[in-house]
């Protein structure tokens, strides 16, 4: 608007002069005010248009680099690291000793050497029993130690995926790579919460074969027990010690 003032205010003052000052020959020269005030003026329009399309230019082209920055990829990934920290976890439930963790053998195992069938049999049964119950139990503590192992062994992979995420959480340059590096984070949780899982499931197999094994010496003992009390008492009779003629 100050803009058109002014060009209004220089086309009054040029129309002055042209006015005041005195034909320079014969030769007179047609000035009409209003048609160069209004030229003058549709000038100033169309340069402002030209302004407001260059300002919409550039507010076009700064949402397209915003748009771009939003839809840029994380420029890292910890997705194979978390599943060869899982893959490693899994591998040494897989390795589980004599009864793994699976429903049909446990059903098995329980059939043949523990509860009721602990107490059944001759005596070498039982105790051929009672030894791999034992065995069952130390394999068991054992592979609980391997798996506490592991778990450990995958903290400090853990804590460098870790850093690296949260380092890259905190420079996104757009809501893609925020979104990105979140997930990832829920993922490393995840994967924290399986080695939780299988430490607590190798622990607590441990700890059951362990219960198991004393509540069927106990049934072991008491059917033990059972047949030496039903056996019959010492009967004396006579016992020829030389032969005679």
């Amino acid at each position: 608007m100050i803009k058109l003032r002014a060009l209004a205010a220089a086309s009054a003052v040029a129309l002055t002069l042209a006015v005041a000052a005195p034909p320079a020959s014969a030769q007179w020269i047609v000035f009409d005010p209003n048609n160069y005030v209004q030229n003058v003026l549709t000038a100033a329009r169309e340069l402002q248009q030209i302004n407001n399309q260059i300002q919409m230019l550039t507010n076009q082209a700064q949402s397209l680099v915003n748009q771009a920055r939003n839809l840029a990829s994380l420029p890292m990934s910890t997705l194979t690291q978390l599943q060869s920290s899982i893959a490693r976890t899994q591998a040494l439930l897989g390795q589980a000793q004599h009864i793994a963790f699976n429903v049909q053998q446990i059903q098995q195992a329980y059939s043949t050497n523990y509860g009721a069938a602990a107490g059944a049999g001759s005596t070498n049964t039982m105790f051929a029993s009672a030894q791999t119950r034992w065995q069952n139990s130390v394999g068991a503590f054992e592979d609980s130690l391997k798996v506490q192992a592991g778990v450990v062994g995958n903290i400090p992979s853990n804590l460098s995926a870790m850093n690296s995420l949260v380092s890259a959480s905190q420079s996104a340059t757009g809501a893609l790579q925020a979104a990105q590096a979140g997930n990832q984070l829920l993922a490393l949780q995840s994967q924290q919460l399986s080695d939780l899982v299988a430490l607590l499931s190798a622990k607590s197999r441990a700890d059951a074969l362990e219960q198991a094994r004393t509540a069927s010496a106990e049934a072991q003992g008491q059917q033990q027990y059972k047949t030496f009390s039903t056996r019959t008492g010492y009967v004396p009779g006579t016992v020829s010690m030389f032969s005679g003629n």
